[in-house]
């Protein structure tokens, strides 16, 4: 008995869609670093930026009486 493997149509759609368009993961990877991959912070980078966040409070839209 053959196994034939399932291929769901939002695989094949992908699968074609790459050999359509060559380059397109190095572009999609470049834009995923834009916004994930940073660059990491030093000690004292991060001390300035925990030192200058606002505290909120617990409800915002409660007036003060």
């Amino acid at each position: 008995m053959k196994h034939i493997q399932y291929e769901s149509e939002h695989t094949k759609f992908i699968k074609e869609l790459k050999e359509k368009t060559p380059g397109m993961e190095e572009r999609q990877q470049a834009g995923r670093s834009l916004l994930w991959d940073k660059a990491p912070l030093s000690l004292d980078e991060q001390r300035r930026i925990d030192e200058s966040r606002l505290r909120q409070q617990a409800y915002p839209y409660q007036t003060k009486v």
